[in-house]
């Protein structure tokens, strides 16, 4: 029953992901939400997280060493530099149009076929290893649950007549195909693919706090109580005081996370932009420490639960769940080791297969008769076949692997051979990007050195008896040292002779003219990658009916001829039929080939329609000067379009300030004489009364008449002297007049002033005066004209049937304070700044409209900061206003 139960779970989980991956490629709004998500990018980093960890982590952590940790911490402490590494990667492969870590290499190499060739063939027997890892742990995770409880001494390894493993495999394999080549096109991004991944790396990362949480606070009394269990001498960071060998396993991680096809391939050639790095610098830390929080308790759990069973500590993640009798938490943790190693698989087998595909049988077939005639008219199907095929060869060499070598190792083991065999390539990709000088020969000689190290010490003797392996160990091997040890010795010498005959054999050896080229493309990518068309190095004949009809054999005629256009627009130029094409198209129709049928297929397309030329060093020094002029001209531009910008900025600043003055000055100039035409009309008609000298008219009524025509001659001086100060102030020419004042005399002078006022409009007033005010260094006058200004302000706008007005006054330290708060209707928040500016009137704060020039509150603002004081109000604008201001008690004269 549990076999079946494990059967229906997993076809499901592959249908499910396969219909995601479906609903996005599917989806235009999704997928592009998806294809530039920066957590989806960090989510598909995770696939570095494999059965290794799911399983294998908690396997090693059984003995109470630590020493599994160096496995994460080696990406940890390397992926701040993604921002430097990874973007130089990420740019190069965007604007050369690769697809693979092989193309990579030989791309930067002279563009070599037999070194994408020999990488592409290093990496599968790299890599082989590490997939039949993943077949091998999701084997081992279904027989230990078939077989639980088992007391046949005959174990299920099989449903029926084959084997748990091969069904994986096929499984796998027929997933694989319908999901990463149902298109006849060999997109560079996948983004169905990547999302499916990313949810991959939930599940497991789920799956595993859970049983983490199930073990530590279900089963046991929490870690407390796990911890309790552990040696007195467990738990060591490094049990063996040999440094150097943590430090090697550090360094090996490392490399590895960079350059795992997989790896590259998620990070570099599924990435949408560059800035998707930031977030994944953070994000996979913490995911990485997250699935391994609780491997310890973990492993602490199965040995006290299954130490003396003798059970291999890889399966303790199934067989406890298993042992404690709960089939359901066990089906949980098979999805989770299922979801690890098969996303592993899926994204390795894609890399590779792409790399066998393009690299290795499409150059040797693309030509074939016996193919051209099978797929006549139908060309655009030849790299999907080959495709096909590739998937079915990676997985049946990772079977094959399986089988005759695999169930003899360690989960870990495994890995390592596989992280040792990447590092390999270390230093042609680390030159590749920063180093100018190295060439092919010199990464050939580098690569092929560092592997038959590799080989003879690591993969070689798995293969011989017992006494031939001891015989090769011992010749590396530190007294006899355990399987770390062995690694990081085969680790230094390989990366030693490695790196140094890279280096040396490069400087010995020249580089061709294609090579220097990218060279300085490569390393200065960032300079180029915008006019990386202009700096390319090719020079022979080929016309445009021969590149058009190429491309229409790939990629449709429409399409062919759509890509040129554009092409030949952007680099303006026209093609013509019979005159020879410009040596940009010619490489950009070799970039658009590349893309389908890799970079090696589509050199060899290419050069069966166009006679290439060799070009002399002085070609070259012509096309890259011509670059660099082009690449100053853009910063020269650039700048003037910035500068023009900025000034094109400050103008319309300028102007809007201007026309708002303008707009102000109209007020003003509305406002004032308005304020001028009110009492000029009083006094003009009074002084005509007057001046007719009628008797009807009493003496009373005429000396009312008089008494009014001061008033309003008196108004009008105030306002021409509020101008007046107004400008004073803002033009420097007005002085303070300084003195000692005693400032509670100042404001009963006020209060007393403006007495009648209150009276006549029914206003409650009150005065809340600190004890013992000190007396205040301050202009007499203009002090007192501020407190009256906020005073008759507040005497305007305060509640017209029941007024209150505040005058509240204390010391604050080394100043003095003054509040004048009223009940009126309040300031809005948007106009509390600007009250404070000249002409301005704060309209609509009463259903009357405002007594006043507007020039009141903007002289007192000026008063104040001659004082070095501050002026402002508070309101909440639904009622009430508090205008405040402070003054220092001293002043600097």
């Amino acid at each position: 029953m549990l076999g079946w139960s494990i059967v229906i779970t997993l076809i499901l989980y592959l249908g499910a992901l396969f219909g995601i991956a479906y609903k996005i490629d599917k989806s235009p709004v999704l997928g592009k939400r998806l294809f530039n998500s920066p957590t989806k990018y960090a989510l598909s980093m995770a696939v570095y997280c494999t059965a290794w960890t799911f399983f294998g982590s908690v396997g090693a952590a059984s003995t109470y060493s630590l020493e599994f940790l160096t496995i994460y911490i080696g990406p940890v402490v390397t992926i701040p530099f993604l921002w430097i590494i990874y973007r130089k990667f990420i740019r190069i492969s965007k604007s050369q149009g690769i697809s693979t870590i092989s193309d990579f290499i030989s791309i930067r190499y002279n563009k070599s076929i037999a070194l994408n060739r020999l990488v592409t063939i290093l990496l599968v027997l790299g890599i082989i290893p590490y997939i039949s890892l993943q077949i091998t742990g999701i084997e081992k995770a279904i027989e230990t649950a078939l077989n639980w409880g088992n007391q046949s001494v005959h174990r299920v390894t099989s449903f029926g007549w084959i084997d748990i493993a091969f069904l994986i495999t096929a499984g796998l394999g027929l997933f694989i195909i319908l999901f990463t080549t149902r298109s006849f096109q060999n997109k560079e991004q996948n983004t169905g693919m990547i999302g499916a991944i990313a949810l991959e790396s939930i599940v497991k990362l789920v799956v595993f706090l859970i049983f983490g949480i199930y073990i530590c606070y279900v089963v046991f009394d929490g870690q407390a109580d796990l911890y309790s269990d552990i040696p007195v001498d467990g738990l060591k960071l490094n049990a063996t005081n040999d440094y150097g060998q943590w430090f090697g396993m550090i360094f090996l991680s490392g490399i590895a996370f960079l350059f795992l096809p997989r790896q590259f391939e998620v990070g570099v050639i599924e990435a949408a932009q560059e800035k998707q790095l930031k977030k994944s610098i953070w994000l996979f830390p913490l995911y990485l420490l997250l699935i391994n929080i609780f491997v310890i308790p973990i492993a602490i759990a199965g040995n006290r639960l299954l130490g003396d069973s003798g059970i291999d500590a890889d399966t303790y993640m199934l067989a406890i769940p298993l042992q404690l009798n709960n089939p359901w938490m066990a089906l949980l943790v098979l999805l989770g080791g299922f979801s690890a190693a098969s996303g592993m698989i899926i994204v390795s087998t894609h890399a590779l297969s792409k790399m066998v595909s393009n690299s290795i049988l499409m150059p040797y077939f693309i030509g074939n008769a016996f193919i051209l005639k099978r797929f006549k008219g139908k060309d655009h199907r030849i790299p999907v076949f080959f495709r096909r095929v590739s998937i079915v060869l990676v997985l049946l060499l990772a079977y094959s692997y399986y089988k005759l070598i695999v169930s003899d190792f360690s989960l870990i083991s495994i890995g390592l051979i596989s992280f040792l065999a990447v590092a390999q390539f270390a230093p042609s990709l680390f030159g590749a990007i920063f180093w100018k000088l190295g060439n092919r020969h010199g990464a050939a000689a580098g690569i092929v050195s560092g592997f038959v190290i590799w080989f003879l010490f690591l993969v070689l003797p798995t293969f011989l008896e017992e006494d031939l392996k001891n015989t090769f160990y011992n010749l590396l091997r530190k007294n006899n040292g355990d399987e770390g040890n062995l690694i990081s010795i085969v680790l230094f010498w390989s990366m030693l002779i490695n790196t140094f005959l890279y280096i040396v054999v490069s400087i010995f050896t020249k580089q061709t003219s294609l090579e220097r080229n990218q060279a300085e493309i490569f390393v200065d990518i960032f300079k180029y990658s915008k006019t990386v068309e202009s700096s390319v190095v090719w020079k022979g004949k080929a016309f445009f009916p021969d590149i058009q009809s190429l491309l229409a054999r790939f990629l449709g005629e429409q399409r062919a001829t759509y890509e040129l256009a554009v092409f030949a627009k952007k680099i303006h130029i026209s093609l013509d039929d019979k005159s020879e094409l410009d040596p940009r198209v010619v490489n950009h129709a070799e970039r658009l080939l590349s893309g389908f049928v890799g970079t090696s297929s589509a050199r060899i397309l290419v050069g069966s329609v166009a006679k290439e030329e060799k070009i002399s060093m002085n070609d070259v020094v012509d096309i890259l000067a011509e670059s660099q002029k082009l690449i100053s001209l853009n910063k020269e531009l650039k700048s003037k379009s910035d500068e023009l910008k900025r000034a094109t900025d400050a103008l319309k600043n300028a102007n809007a300030k201007l026309k708002e003055n303008d707009l102000l000055k109209d007020e003003f100039l509305y406002t004032v004489t308005h304020e001028m035409r009110t009492p000029l009309t009083s006094i003009k008609a009074l002084s005509e009364i007057l001046e007719d000298d009628d008797d009807d008219v009493p003496v009373e009524t005429r000396k009312e008449f008089l008494k009014t025509i001061v008033k309003e001659t008196d108004r009008m001086t105030r306002l021409i002297s509020q101008v007046l100060d107004l400008e004073n102030f803002e033009s420097g020419k007005h002085q303070l007049v300084i003195e000692k004042v005693n400032f509670t005399e100042l404001l009963a002078h006020c209060v007393n002033t403006l007495d009648e006022v209150f009276k006549r409009k029914n206003i409650v007033f009150q005065l809340e005066v600190g004890d013992d005010l000190p007396f205040v260094e301050l202009d007499y006058d203009r002090i007192t004209q501020v407190v009256l200004n906020l005073l008759a302000n507040a005497s305007n706008y305060c509640d017209k049937t029941s007024g209150e007005i505040t005058l509240r006054v204390k010391q604050l330290d080394n100043k003095i304070k003054v509040d004048v708060q009223d009940n009126g209707p309040g300031v809005k928040p948007e106009m509390q700044e600007i009250i404070f500016e000249k002409f301005f009137q704060a309209k609509n704060q009463t259903i009357r409209k405002p007594k006043g020039s507007g020039l009141g509150l903007a002289i007192s603002k000026k008063i104040i900061q001659l004082h070095e004081g501050k002026i402002w109000v508070d309101s909440s604008g639904n009622g009430g206003s508090t205008f405040s201001f402070t003054i220092p008690l001293t002043q600097n004269v």
